[in-house]
């Protein structure tokens, strides 16, 4: 596939064969995000598991201090008092049985998180298959199920973001924006890196951050020496 010019340019900064410190990777990743848009700065970080075991899962959220610089929008699955509550702290959408046909058959999806207090997932449940593939099957590990929904929905408007294995063991995350200062991303990141060192399951044996990566949404990646972080 034939990369832009302006790629082309950007990789020109970035050594491949070497191993970035995390200030120096996120003053070049600022550097070689030149789109006209406000591009997103994402982490990809390959552990030594293999979440086909349940005792090798990482998942797990966490409170970026800075947020993702993304608005996010976000659906509370709720009933009785719990839906005004949900309302109240700022849910763009709360409702129950009667969203489940705009889900399933209207193909609706203008949201980006999905909340549910305990007593709501028989109801969730009956969408696992459309939401289950997109990532937005609730979660208590996440702190997306649960009857705090004014506690859920405010971490998640100040930037909580959720991380977990893909099928090939690598987490795959924001940090923030281009428009973000060195030292809020540098923030951001240590913040992700600190949870997801503190999610090792005692299962995995070896390496455990084998390969850590950061990268613009049209830049190249740009590789953090995992010892450091370790």
């Amino acid at each position: 596939m034939k990369k832009g010019k302006r790629y082309v340019e950007a990789t020109k900064l970035v050594d491949r064969t070497s191993l970035y410190d995390v200030d120096d990777a996120v003053a070049l990743v600022k550097k070689a995000a030149s789109a006209k848009f406000d591009e997103t700065i994402e982490a990809h970080i390959r552990l030594g598991v293999d979440g086909r075991h349940a005792d090798q899962q990482v998942r797990g959220a966490v409170v970026l201090p800075h947020g993702t610089g993304k608005k996010v929008r976000v659906l509370v699955f709720a009933k009785g008092d719990k839906v005004a509550e949900a309302e109240a702290a700022g849910a763009d959408y709360v409702g129950g049985d009667e969203l489940i046909p705009r889900i399933q058959n209207e193909g609706w999806l203008d949201f980006d998180v999905v909340v549910a207090t305990p007593d709501m997932m028989g109801v969730v449940g009956r969408l696992g298959r459309v939401l289950g593939p997109k990532g937005l099957m609730p979660n208590p590990k996440a702190g997306t199920v649960t009857m705090d929904v004014t506690k859920a929905v405010n971490d998640i408007k100040a930037g909580k973001i959720e991380y977990r294995l893909d099928k090939t063991n690598i987490i795959h995350v924001p940090v923030g924006k281009a428009s973000f200062t060195e030292e809020q991303l540098a923030d951001n990141f240590h913040t992700l890196m600190g949870a997801i060192i503190k999610a090792k399951p005692s299962a995995a044996k070896g390496q455990y951050l084998r390969s850590v990566v950061i990268s613009s949404t049209m830049g190249p990646g740009i590789k953090i020496n995992p010892v450091k972080l370790a």
